[in-house]
């Protein structure tokens, strides 16, 4: 393939972008360059077919290729000097208009002449290639039909040709599909199949299941099988999608189950669904598939079914729930072919074995995985661009476990710990850290970095770091913000996810120890009440580093005295509606540096007992979410080592208010503060403005909030300040412009701000401006000329213009129009 085949696409897809530029603009090219941009819209698929095709072109073909290449290079040229050309030079937007009409008749007859006879010598090259192979197969089979016919199997089919033949078009049309599925080969594939045919093809199913071991691709094979076509088509795009977890809130779930179902989407999580209400079939004779995704409790269950007319359920589970299912399909371990091709994927990015690997080795490892998906995925990517001696030391320690047969669930955590058993250090430690969150939760990476930082000595950029190469070796997934990404997003604006075998791995690793030696003592999944375990060895302290606690609603009495003379980082994951009363011993945890209160019920919890955490000198970080807050804890001794404070879908109540609590006293050091989705902050408070040492303020989609304080000048070592989703801000203070170390001003979606502050030019360190979505503000004030330290903008297509002029003056300056994202992931949370 020669290289201009290689460089044909790229130049047509950047052609493709600058007219869509011009098309956006009021100009005299604005009718070329729309006709010209469909037709390149029409070209770009056959230019990307040759180009990742791989064959390589007769030359009368080549040299057609070589000049459409240089027609749109000259395009490129041509729009460039339209997108420079100013709207008040109209002879020169004439001429250019001219060229723009002669370039695009050109592509044009390119498209209707020679293209359309290439086309036709492709059809009939084809068609006799594809005449000739057949004819070449049809001779072949016969040969082999007449010296195996004794191998037939069947009455009346092809015999054990026809089978392999189909057994090669099966795996050939599987890798076609791409994705994972295409991975594991003829095993999804069969799966699927048997799968949709419960699916659709029995109408006497209404419960179907699918099972097996952990981590043997059974959620894989769900939403392969709700991607279909077929499927979507039978139920119309009526597929509802939930997990349900070992700790659900089954009210909430079930009533989403309910809404979906009966076509009352708007429905209340908390709505109780009268028993009469199950029989009502006016919406309910239309199709629909309910799946419940690691379902562990028949109880649970049996009240997220509902067997209505044309509804379906599919179970995925680890277990066989024999009583309710109709039918299971039992997920199969991968053969040797497909686990190569999957192991092969995670260790070598491909789904062979490349030339350089030894191959005896290799098969030995992927032997050891048994089969199971999720241990070749870990396993090979634990290796990825690895030395051979240390592949030949994980086969060793892979082969010192037992055969797995019937107790292969216990035994891969086993086996599957050899995929950590080489991780540097701290990055072991920080995996192992992973078991302290709920299953099936996002976990904010706000609480993990701050949680890294404080118990394992690193800065931020190292925590992060290590979260990666995580994320790379298939231990952790992260799940990213379309916004977030450069040096000034926010943590919270990722979060990360971890399959429930790996937390499991997590949990079994950490809980080797006795349990009052252990480094972390965690609960594996919510409870009404402490574990007994706990509660019989309270004789003695527990030294536990993290201490991670999983309940519901939980009063006074609920707690019982324990002593954590080593604990530096308590996380009380909950889910109450009520009263969350937090456990007395945190007064006496004297070392505790991150407080971590997440609250995963549906509404504020009231948090009581605040007043524990009034004398914990050493704490640096506090993440509440979902609580309702009376008033801050009234120290009697200021927290001088507070750095981080986060309040995330919290009840403020008034709080913070100086005849409250008086935050510049309390909290000397405080550098981040963060407000997220607090629904009843309508103001900030006067005292945040005598935060001396803070350096990144947050207040994002904090719908209440209409006004800044006047003094927010005096906070005068402010680098960051984020005002993001706030659309009843209606100004920014003139007081704003004092912030002489601001670096970066986020006012994105504030759609009532109108026009940015007179006196911004005195930001004279001012690096980013992203005011996305802000459609009120059309022009900008004479001062923006002063930034001369703004390095980037993110604005809209109607006040871009304005920033753009300034380019000539501030030659570092970046203005970008962003594409446009919508997203409806936030309703899973």
């Amino acid at each position: 393939m020669a290289v201009t085949d290689l460089f044909a696409g790229e130049i047509a897809a950047e052609l493709l972008k600058m007219l869509i530029s011009i098309c956006r603009r009021s100009s005299l090219c604005k009718s070329s360059a729309e006709q010209l941009r469909t037709t390149i819209e029409q070209l770009l698929p056959t230019i990307h077919e040759i180009k990742y095709s791989g064959v390589e072109l007769p030359p009368i073909r080549q040299t057609q290729l070589d000049r459409l290449s240089e027609t749109l290079k000259d395009g490129i040229e041509l729009s460039s000097k339209v997108l420079a050309s100013t709207r008040w030079n109209v002879y020169k937007n004439l001429q250019l208009a001219r060229k723009m009409e002669k370039l695009e008749k050109k592509v044009s007859r390119f498209l209707n002449g020679p293209m359309q006879a290439h086309v036709l010598a492709d059809v009939h090259h084809m068609r006799f290639e594809t005449a000739e192979r057949f004819d070449r197969m049809e001779g072949s089979a016969r040969r082999l039909e007449q010296r195996l016919g004794a191998m037939r199997i069947g009455v009346g089919g092809g015999g054990w040709v026809d089978e392999a033949v189909k057994r090669v078009e099966m795996e050939e049309d599987t890798l076609a599909e791409g994705g994972l599925g295409n991975l594991m080969g003829i095993g999804m594939a069969l799966g699927k199949n048997k799968v949709k045919e419960m699916v659709i093809g029995r109408d006497d199913l209404s419960v179907l299941g699918i099972c097996g071991i952990g981590g043997s691709g059974k959620t894989t094979l769900a939403l392969e099988v709700c991607r279909d076509h077929q499927v979507t088509s039978y139920f119309n795009n009526r597929i509802l999608f939930l997990t349900v977890s070992q700790s659900p809130n089954v009210e909430q779930l079930r009533a989403k189950v309910w809404g979906f179902v009966s076509g009352c989407d708007s429905m209340e999580p908390n709505y109780v669904i009268p028993h009469w209400n199950l029989q009502i079939q006016s919406k309910l004779g239309s199709r629909c598939l309910v799946v419940l995704d690691d379902v562990w409790s028949l109880a649970v269950l049996e009240q997220l079914i509902f067997r209505v007319p044309g509804c379906k359920t599919l179970v995925v589970s680890r277990f066989k729930f024999s009583t309710v299912l109709n039918d299971t399909y039992e997920v199969e371990l991968l053969r040797e072919d497909e686990s190569l091709s999957l192991f092969c994927y995670s260790a070598f990015g491909q789904k062979t074995i490349p030339p350089s690997a030894n191959e005896n080795l290799v098969k030995q490892i992927v032997n050891k995985c048994k089969g199971l998906p999720l241990a070749l995925k870990v396993i090979g990517a634990s290796l990825r661009e690895q030395p051979e001696m240390y592949w030949t030391s994980a086969k060793k320690r892979l082969s010192k476990g037992e055969p797995i047969c019937e107790s292969h669930e216990n035994n891969l955590l086993d086996r599957m710990a050899i995929s950590i058993q080489y991780l540097p250090k701290k990055v072991k430690e920080c995996f192992l850290d992973l078991g302290s969150f709920p299953e099936d939760k996002k976990i904010p990476l706000e609480v993990l970095i701050n949680m890294w930082v404080e118990i394992h000595d690193l800065d931020e950029e190292e925590a992060f770091a290590i979260l990666v190469e995580l994320s790379d070796r298939n231990l952790l997934k992260i799940v990213k913000d379309a916004r977030a990404g450069d040096m000034y997003s926010s943590y919270y604006e990722i979060s990360v996810t971890q399959h429930d075998v790996l937390r499991d791995l997590a949990l079994h690793l950490s809980n080797q120890e006795n349990i009052n030696d252990r480094k972390r003592l965690l609960m594996p999944r919510r409870d009404t009440e402490l574990p007994k375990e706990w509660e019989r060895n309270v004789d003695q302290p527990f030294n536990a580093q993290i201490v991670s606690i999983h309940t519901g609603d939980m009063r006074e009495m609920d707690w019982f005295r324990m002593e954590f003379p080593k604990a530096e980082v308590l996380i009380l994951n909950f889910s109450s509606t009520e009263e969350y009363f937090l456990p007395p011993f945190i007064e006496n945890m004297e070392k505790l540096r991150a407080l971590i209160v997440i609250n995963y019920s549906t509404s504020n919890a009231a948090l009581g007992n605040f007043s524990v955490c009034s004398n914990l000198t050493n704490l640096r970080s506090l993440w509440l979410e979902k609580v309702s807050i009376s008033q801050l804890p009234k120290s009697s001794i200021p927290l001088k080592k507070m750095q981080k404070i986060s309040f995330v879908l919290c009840k403020i109540n008034n709080s913070l208010d100086q005849s409250v609590v008086d935050l510049p006293k309390t909290l000397p050091c405080l550098t981040e503060l963060t407000f997220d989705h607090c629904d009843d902050l309508m103001k900030l408070p006067p005292s945040i403005c005598g935060l001396q040492s803070l350096k990144n303020l947050s207040v994002t989609n904090c719908h209440s909030l209409q006004e800044l304080p006047a003094d927010i000048g005096k906070m005068k070592s402010l680098q960051i300040l984020r005002l993001y989703a706030c659309p009843h801000l209606r100004t920014l203070p003139a007081r704003i412009c004092e912030l002489v170390c601001l670096k970066y001003l986020n006012i994105s979606q504030c759609v009532s701000l109108s026009c940015l502050p007179q006196g911004i030019g005195n930001l004279i360190r001012l690096e980013k401006i992203d005011m996305r979505e802000c459609s009120q503000i059309w022009s900008l004030p004479k001062s923006v000329n002063s930034l001369k330290s703004l390095r980037q903008v993110i604005c809209e297509e109607d006040v871009s213009w304005a920033w753009k002029d300034l380019e000539k003056t501030l030659p570092n300056l970046h203005v970008q129009v962003p594409a446009k994202c919508f997203s409806l992931d936030w309703l899973h949370e």
